[in-house]
This record gives C-alpha cells, sequence and structure tokens, in this order.
C-alpha cells in the first residue's frame, strides 16, 4: 500500500505558494499529512534544511522522493495520484491553461509584493501602483481567455483543475485589496470562495496565532 505524501507547508494565513498543491490534493480527494512551519520562527530555520533542498515551503515527501516547488508538487500530484485530471482533458485547453499556469507562476512580482495574501484581510484605503494595477489587469486577461475556450463548468476551465489551484491566492488577494473587477472575473472570485478546500484553508489561516508585520503593515501607495 502507498504511503501517504507528506505536504509541509508555512501559514496558512500568508504562505500562497503553500496553498496551491494542499488545494489540489484537498479538491481531488488525496489522503495525505500536513505538517506546518511558521514562517520567520526559529522552529522554520531549524526543520527546513532538513525538509527541502529549496530552504522553502512547500515540499512534498513521498515514497523517498522529495519535490519542491509548488507547479512541480502539482504535477506529481497529477502524474501519480490523479491519472491525468488535474489538467484539462482536451490538448489545446492544457497548452493554455499551463501556459496561464507557468506565467502566473513565474511572473506578477509587483502584485505579489504590493497586495501580499493575507487570508484577514478586507479592502480598505491601501493602494497600489501602476506596476500592481498592470499585474491585476492581466490576471483578468487569463482568466478572461480560458474560460472562453472552457466547456461548461465555473471554474477557469470547466472543472477545477491546477490552473484553479495556481490561481487561488490571486482570488484572496483580490478578496482582500477589493480591487475593481469585471463582471467575469467578481463571479470566479465568488466561485472560488465558495469552494470547500478554499473555504477550509481561509478559516484555518485567520485562526492561526502568528502575525507578522511585514504582512499586515502595508502604506499607501497612491
Amino acid at each position: 500500500m502507498s504511503e501517504k505524501p507528506l505536504l509541509v507547508i508555512g501559514n496558512k494565513h500568508y504562505s500562497s505558494w503553500s496553498l496551491r498543491p494542499w488545494l489540489l490534493l484537498r479538491h481531488f480527494g488525496v489522503d495525505f499529512n500536513e505538517q506546518r512551519l511558521p514562517l520567520d520562527t526559529p522552529e522554520f530555520g531549524d526543520e527546513i534544511a532538513r525538509l527541502s533542498p529549496s530552504r522553502r515551503v512547500p515540499v512534498l515527501h513521498h515514497e523517498g522522493r522529495v519535490i519542491w516547488d509548488s507547479l512541480a508538487i502539482c504535477e506529481y500530484v497529477n502524474e501519480v495520484f490523479l491519472d491525468g485530471r488535474g489538467w484539462p482533458s482536451t490538448l489545446s485547453q492544457r497548452a493554455l491553461a499551463r501556459s496561464a499556469s507557468a506565467e502566473m507562476h513565474s511572473g506578477f512580482a509587483a502584485m505579489r509584493s504590493q497586495l501580499p495574501m493575507n487570508c484577514s484581510r478586507l479592502p480598505d484605503a491601501y493602494r497600489w501602483d501602476e506596476s500592481a494595477q498592470a499585474d491585476i489587469d492581466r490576471v483578468q486577461t487569463l482568466w478572461e481567455d480560458l474560460r472562453a475556450v472552457a466547456p461548461k463548468g465555473d471554474f477557469l476551465c470547466g472543472g477545477f483543475s491546477i490552473v484553479d489551484a495556481m490561481f487561488a491566492p490571486v482570488v484572496i488577494r483580490f478578496h482582500g485589496y477589493g480591487p475593481a473587477l469585471a463582471p467575469a472575473s467578481a463571479q470566479y472570485v465568488a466561485t472560488m470562495l465558495a469552494h470547500p478546500g478554499m473555504r477550509a484553508w481561509m478559516a484555518a489561516g485567520v485562526a492561526e496565532q502568528e502575525r507578522l508585520d511585514k504582512y499586515e503593515s502595508l502604506r499607501r501607495l497612491s
């Protein structure tokens, strides 16, 4: 019998990278163990070098294999546990979904830095600069492109897939900072926020005791 994978994550309140593979595993009902290492703590420093070659979270341990990086973990989960169900069924949709996921994985630096993920945040007077707004607009374009070729269903490719997991932290950012969204984007945000896995993650994040000032104290940029 195959052993359960172990997913090592950071704070659910803040760790956007950790959310992605966690949500994928949760959505598809893969039985897994999780180990939380609170960010910016001695515990994290003591444990992460032993658990992750990159010294970052998330990292997955399974049957002697160590897989780090959120997208690599999602690909591994898709191959080992999902029999390919983590991506859309058609080649053209898979190509678009993979491209959008890769762009999310490597890009959007301004949005990441100026709108850090925070599960308990609600919109206020804080605003961001033009570079972050360009990222917000680009995300919405990607969502529109994905939905334009998707079959019936509420997610980016119809049914839930890896691309939804990759954009899940952006959904929490949009919810917490309140940028103006096109109606279709706002509907997708609502769909994702209603997902049972997202609700569970966010509730656990809000319940955490640790609060990090670098995520909580944001100054108005514009």
